[in-house]
């Protein structure tokens, strides 16, 4: 998990995170632009668009200076970003790409007609929506008018992928289960999961019921529950517990006395 210290998100609202400054900053970093280059392109190859030659219309959420968005024109589909920052968009129209732009809070909703869109990418933008800067701000209130508004305006059978940086378990699991009462399909994958600072979690969406594959490949990348506990732990876990998720009945009859007689075994005193 990132160090809190850094987070970006817990020094105010985003909208005054990235000025004019910040934003000018952020997109002549290039070490900046490489990350969110190759971030982009991991989000739409966990998109699993069909390779069928079609141009799809995509949202980019929390678009800033429009860096996923040239990733996916690249890629030949045609897109849509959507950033609360007016600064960050003000540098994404100098650059003059192809997709529109518009200056919305994602913690309002998404504001586009049902059914509109082939797929939604994201990069570092969803833990922002995890932080109040106001009393009138509820994380829990937040996320879910964006996930309901999200799941709406999504074509059905078709995915939406984050890129984000959790503070925690718990915040993944805040997350994935809003995101899931909001009706999506939720799994986690986690790209180097044993590198402390090359790991990436990727929140994978699906919208509506359809199959979902039983790997994702790429970059070593390692499925996870939704509540962030690998599967390896999980069904450890399972074993402990009698292998269905439930803990063995402790302190019956049967248990007591087979206690007992193990203990008459190693020759220990035993009250009767």
């Amino acid at each position: 998990m990132a160090d809190l210290g850094s987070r970006p998100e817990t020094t105010g609202p985003p909208q005054l995170f990235y000025n004019a400054t910040e934003a000018r900053k952020y997109q002549g970093n290039s070490r900046m632009v490489n990350i969110q280059t190759k971030l982009s392109e991991r989000a739409l190859e966990l998109l699993n668009l069909p390779d069928d030659g079609h141009a799809r219309l995509l949202l980019d959420i929390g678009c800033g200076t429009a860096l996923s968005g040239e990733v996916l024109e690249e890629h030949g589909h045609y897109w849509l970003g959507m950033d609360i920052s007016r600064d960050m968009l003000g540098i994404a129209r100098e650059r003059e790409l192809e997709g529109d732009l518009v200056q919305a809070d994602m913690g309002e909703g998404v504001p586009f007609r049902p059914g509109v869109f082939d797929g939604a990418v994201s990069v570092s933008a969803l833990q922002w929506l995890c932080n109040a800067d106001t009393k009138e701000q509820v994380p829990q209130k937040r996320l879910r008018v964006f996930f309901d508004s999200l799941y709406a305006s999504l074509a059905i059978g078709t995915r939406a992928v984050f890129q984000f940086y959790p503070a925690n378990a718990d915040q993944i699991k805040l997350i994935s289960q809003t995101a899931m009462r909001s009706g999506f399909t939720s799994r986690l994958v986690v790209d180097y999961p044993n590198s402390t600072k090359a790991k990436k979690f990727f929140l994978c969406l699906y919208c509506g019921p359809q199959p979902i594959p039983q790997k994702i490949d790429g970059l070593q990348g390692e499925e996870q529950p939704s509540d962030g506990m690998t599967r390896r732990k999980k069904r450890a876990l399972q074993r402990e517990r009698g292998g269905k998720g439930k803990r063995n009945a402790v302190k019956s009859r049967d248990w007591v006395k087979a206690k007992k007689e193990r203990q008459k075994k190693q020759g220990k005193e035993v009250r009767p």
